[in-house]
């Protein structure tokens, strides 16, 4: 019998869900959307209604929309719906996440929705749950749906907004012009848009934000590796002075509070930059809609309510449709949608490129190394470490990859240059044996574009070039730097980081997506 493609899935960030998959969802939720309005019997065969499939919500964060939609779609399925009393929980007795879900699964619960401060936790919670039922036998799938974790995603929200996206395109996913206005460092709404937006096979994306609220660089990159076309202004003003404006804007909440009392005092500027107010809509096209995840801010509202009765209002109708994407979703993971899906099933496979290669020695190597280094007899030479950096910079390294490999011991290691100039460590362990291939993949991931020689009797009986692992996971001394990624020890979750190579020599959390170079996921 052919597995669901989609019962017991999780949603942890939206690239859980492929291309395909996302275009299935939006037929769906269009046919939904179509038969509640037309009061059609057809929406019926969306309904669960099944009181025994158990769905807890579980915010430890607050929120109104996501909430409330997502337990007013569990309403129209018919299921059994529970929420987690954060303040009276076991979280306040330093009890695991790992262990609370454990045991809320045992209760016969099939999807959970997060919302916390912390970020990666939906994927943790995946992956320890897949292991708690293998242990018990447990045979249903079971699904967990991130409902916006700390800056890092909330893939609910980017489904919602493709579907109105979908809308106003007359259902094209052939391309989009799209602003980005706001607080782009904080938001997690716009931060699923990078990866989102590769729903459309043309994307343009103009980013509006003074620099102080600017989109985090990583994930600028991760836009322009992608293809799209980028462009960054610093306010609503500079944006509309260059003309060709997106026709379709989306708007995020400033959360300057986030961000200190220096910040704070420019709290009227700031918001200025990207507040759209009605002197302005004559710059705009007459096509042209603004969206926003909501909530505004009373006070200062980017968008002011006077634009609530204009055409550029498509803010609530995208907020309603999270009540139908959501329907369609739960309907989904539950296994009632799915069986006519005919297209490719999960998310895009990580490529894995060999991590190393062998090259013919060159006769009678190693040769006699700059700067008074001898040769060796018998052992190890590693050499072309870091080569270009600055000599502290590669002498720091060296000793990490001493600590992370093992290569304690007889030896010692140089700053040396190369023919161009450029300098270059080398380390040196007589008598060590050859590595093997675990321990190759390592080095690969400490020191990438870096040559091991193995010498035997005064020549290198094997060479290997290095290269840049595909994705980087299961070493001890990993780390990722961002202190609200659940796989940070502060956190006392017990869970080793995972990176993913997204161009260059950077590498990406698998958790929470933050963005480093490979000498900062070293402990």
């Amino acid at each position: 019998m052919t597995a669901h493609p989609f019962a017991g899935r999780s949603l942890t960030a939206i690239r859980d869900l492929n291309r395909t998959e996302r275009l299935y969802l939006y037929d769906q939720t269009r046919r939904l959307k179509q038969a509640l309005a037309a009061g059609d019997t057809v929406a019926e065969a969306f309904r669960i209604d099944d009181p025994d499939f158990g769905m807890y919500e579980i915010f430890l964060e607050d929120s109104t929309r996501t909430r409330e939609s997502f337990k007013n779609a569990a309403l129209f399925h018919r299921i059994k719906l529970s929420e987690l009393n954060a303040a009276s929980s076991s979280f306040n007795k330093k009890e695991s996440y790992a262990d609370t879900i454990a045991n809320l699964v045992g209760y016969g619960n099939r999807v959970f929705v997060l919302r916390t401060a912390l970020e990666g936790v939906c994927r943790h919670l995946a992956e320890q749950t897949d292991a708690y039922r293998r242990r018990h036998g447990i045979d249903h799938g079971v699904s967990f749906i991130n409902a916006g974790d700390g800056r890092h995603e909330h893939p609910t929200q980017e489904l919602l907004d493709e579907f109105t996206f979908l809308e106003d395109l007359n259902w094209s996913s052939d391309s989009i012009h799209l602003a980005l206005v706001g607080d782009l460092y904080h938001g997690r709404t716009v931060h699923s848009k990078v990866h989102g937006l590769d729903l459309f096979s043309n994307v343009r994306v103009d980013l509006v934000a003074p620099s102080e609220l600017a989109m985090p660089a990583g994930y600028v990159n991760a836009m322009t590796e992608q293809g799209f076309a980028v462009r960054q202004f610093d306010s609503i003003s500079s944006y509309l002075a260059a003309g060709d404006t997106a026709p379709q804007w989306y708007f995020t909440r400033p959360q300057l509070e986030r961000m200190g009392e220096r910040v704070l005092r420019r709290q009227d500027e700031l918001r200025g930059a990207i507040t759209f107010t009605p002197d302005l809509i004559p710059q705009v096209g007459p096509e042209t809609r603004f969206y926003h995840p909501l909530p505004r801010h009373r006070e200062h509202p980017t968008v002011p309510r006077e634009l609530d009765d204009t055409p550029l209002n498509a803010w609530e109708r995208q907020s309603a449709n999270g009540y139908l994407v959501r329907i369609a979703l739960l309907a989904m993971v539950a296994g009632k949608l799915g069986d006519d899906y005919r297209g490719p099933v999960g998310p895009e496979a990580v490529p894995t490129p060999e991590y190393a290669m062998d090259v013919a020695p060159t006769a009678g190597e190693p040769k006699r190394y700059s700067e008074g280094v001898r040769p060796i007899h018998d052992g190890l030479v590693i050499d072309h470490i870091c080569t270009g950096d600055e000599p502290e910079e590669i002498r720091r390294h060296m000793t990490t990859l001493q600590a992370v490999v093992g290569l304690n011991g007889r030896g010692g290691e140089w700053v040396s240059t190369g023919r161009d100039g450029t300098f270059k460590g080398i380390l040196f362990r007589p008598g060590f044996p050859e590595p093997d291939e675990g321990q190759i993949a390592t080095l690969a991931a400490v020191v990438p574009g870096a040559t091991i020689n193995v010498v035997r009797d005064g020549a290198v009986a094997r060479k290997v070039r290095l290269l840049s692992p595909a994705r980087i996971s299961a070493i001890p001394a990993l780390r990722c730097g961002n202190p609200q990624c659940i796989t940070d020890p502060a956190h006392g979750e017990q869970i080793l980081p995972s990176f993913v190579r997204i161009g260059g020599d950077r590498y990406a959390c698998e958790y929470c997506s933050h963005d480093h170079g490979f000498k900062e996921i070293w402990r």
